[in-house]
């Protein structure tokens, strides 16, 4: 029964929610004009915001779980990252900067893991969570990429992905100076 309730939790449920989203990406980018953009684009920022309802209910009514905290990364970067590479054939992203922020998420996973399995836990840094925030706003425009209310918004989002890359890049760094530092210790 216990494992049911934690499987179950309502933070786990929105996080499978957001992770049942990611398919919709793909048949919504089949044809990718101004008003399926569009709605693509709200679909990810629903999406997205489904990350902090879930984490605020679990913090909030103590329903952190096991699971919940081994699926919320995946669910965001499965958003991110496939959002992202869906964009490259169509041409509204760099490859190059999408190869670096999976290189980046899958390094820095490798040292998260490597690190808990040793008992000692690199918590998700402020660096780490500004790069999600500048990744979904990125992601966002160029998921609508056509102009709206007069702005470029691919030239927006492109603008903002350098600033994501930037932050990818340093807190990339910034968990592999941590684990080093902590094994240079020992």
């Amino acid at each position: 029964m216990f494992i049911k309730r934690e499987i179950f939790s309502l933070p786990n449920i929105i996080t499978m929610i957001r992770i049942g989203m990611v398919p919709f990406l793909f048949i919504l980018l089949l044809s990718p004009g101004k008003f399926w953009s569009l709605v693509l684009a709200i679909l990810f920022v629903v999406a997205s915001l489904t990350d902090l309802i879930d984490g605020y209910i679990a913090r909030k009514y103590s329903m952190v779980t096991t699971l919940g905290k081994f699926l919320d990364p995946i669910a965001d970067k499965l958003l991110v990252n496939t959002a992202m590479i869906l964009m490259i054939p169509i041409g509204r992203i760099p490859a190059w900067i999408v190869a670096i922020t999976i290189i980046r998420d899958l390094l820095v996973d490798w040292i998260r893991t490597a690190s808990s399995s040793e008992g000692f836990v690199i918590q998700a840094s402020l660096l780490g969570k500004q790069k999600m925030l500048a990744q979904i706003i990125a992601v966002t425009a160029l998921l609508i990429h056509y102009t709206i209310f007069g702005i470029n918004a691919h030239a927006v989002g492109i603008i903002i992905l350098y600033v994501a890359l930037f932050f990818t890049v340093i807190s990339g760094a910034d968990y592999f100076i941590k684990y080093y530092r902590h094994y240079s210790e020992k």
